[in-house]
């Protein structure tokens, strides 16, 4: 064998030491590529399964998100909407009672003068075209109201969780919403029923007179006469309300104002040691009124009353049946029918054919997710 010291030893380093440093250089690029592409390979393998860990920890806790907001949901679904609504129900059939007017027409046959008959058949016309408008609109409003209110509160559960909230405070909470100012807001949905009612009846009233004035009980009306004179009303009501004043009859204009209107109905007078926290209370009402007052909410409101009033159309073409000539029948003999598709509109939601239908639309769903998603900025 060849020492490398001796003659034929260096003759053999000299004619292949190129070769041999080559050599070595690769093995050693290679030794050093191997331990870059081993380390780099277990970096990939920690960085997946950290990635796979935060994902699958994701993925629990958007589980466990998705399932408590659907509790939030199914919650209001058998508590706060069905008792508001059938709140509303009650004042609309106490606040806008015709029996009287009908009976004293009954009663009075031969009695009444020609202007005391022509006086209570026009308040009848108004106040059963202006009834069936606003059971069209604030009834179904009431229900979108609600729904607004219950994806801010998920929303705010959702933040609260995200920022530690204690898992077990939170389910406890989700069951009574009992914690920050969740109870007061939801509380909320009274509001157009117990304060809002009145003066909105008086501003509908105000609309329905101003579209009606021109239109005679004699005059024919076809179904889309009908339909028309229905939106004609609402959008009258709306054009009276400066800005955004619509919202007022639905949510408190503040915190402290439902508070104080709280203690006066809880306590018979302004007792301000009953004053409710009024903290968390003001940021979800404030988020709420930004949200009604936004432009998607207002299209959603638009599309929800034409297809309840396209729905009552159909109702009350199929009450009149093969009896309604080409030309219509006179708005006297419509308004009983419109009397029993007003009361009709005002069932409970779990039976409501309107309400099931709104909730349906895809537009509506997907306006809901994207408020879950995406809530409006802070005042």
């Amino acid at each position: 064998m060849f020492q490398l010291g001796s003659a034929p030893g260096k003759a053999f380093w000299a004619r292949h030491r190129w070769k041999m440093l080559l050599s070595l250089g690769v093995a050693g690029a290679g030794y050093a590529a191997y331990r870059f592409y081993d380390a780099h390979q277990k970096q990939l393998v920690r960085v997946e399964q950290r990635a796979e860990e935060e994902r699958a920890a994701d993925e629990i806790i958007k589980n466990q998100l998705e399932a408590h907001f659907e509790k939030v949901q199914r919650i209001s679904d058998t508590t706060t909407l069905p008792f508001a609504m059938h709140y509303l129900r009650s004042r609309v059939m106490e606040e806008l009672d015709i029996s009287h007017l009908t009976e004293r027409l009954l009663q009075g046959k031969g009695e009444l003068t020609p202007e005391d008959k022509y006086e209570t058949w026009e308040k009848i016309k108004i106040l059963s075209m202006m009834i069936l408008s606003f059971n069209c609109c604030y009834f179904f409003y009431l229900d979108l109201y609600v729904r607004v209110q219950v994806t801010i509160l998920g929303r705010h559960l959702y933040l609260d969780f995200a920022r530690g909230t204690d898992g077990a405070q939170l389910q406890a909470e989700s069951d009574t919403f009992s914690g920050n100012g969740h109870k007061d807001f939801l509380g909320t949905a009274d509001y157009l029923a117990t304060y809002g009612i009145t003066a909105l009846i008086r501003q509908m009233q105000h609309a329905a007179t101003e579209i009606l004035k021109e239109k005679q009980l004699k005059d024919p009306m076809s179904m889309d006469q009908v339909l028309q004179t229905m939106l004609q009303i609402s959008e009258q009501f709306m054009s009276l309300c400066e800005g955004n004043s619509w919202i007022n009859f639905l949510v408190p204009e503040s915190a402290n104002r439902y508070a104080q209107l709280m203690a006066v109905s809880s306590s018979g007078f302004d007792d301000s040691s009953l004053l409710m926290d009024v903290g968390k209370l003001d940021q979800l009402m404030t988020e709420t009124r930004i949200v009604l007052a936004s432009d998607d909410f207002r299209n959603i409101m638009d599309m929800s009353l034409r297809k309840v009033a396209d729905l009552v159309i159909e109702d009350l073409r199929a009450q009149v049946g093969a009896a309604l000539p080409p030309s219509g029948l006179p708005l006297a003999k419509l308004l009983a029918r419109v009397a029993q598709l007003s009361s009709m509109l005002l069932e409970e939601p779990s039976k409501n054919k309107h309400i099931q239908t709104i909730r349906s639309m895809p537009e509506v769903g997907l306006f809901y997710t994207f408020l879950y998603a995406n809530m409006p900025p802070q005042t």
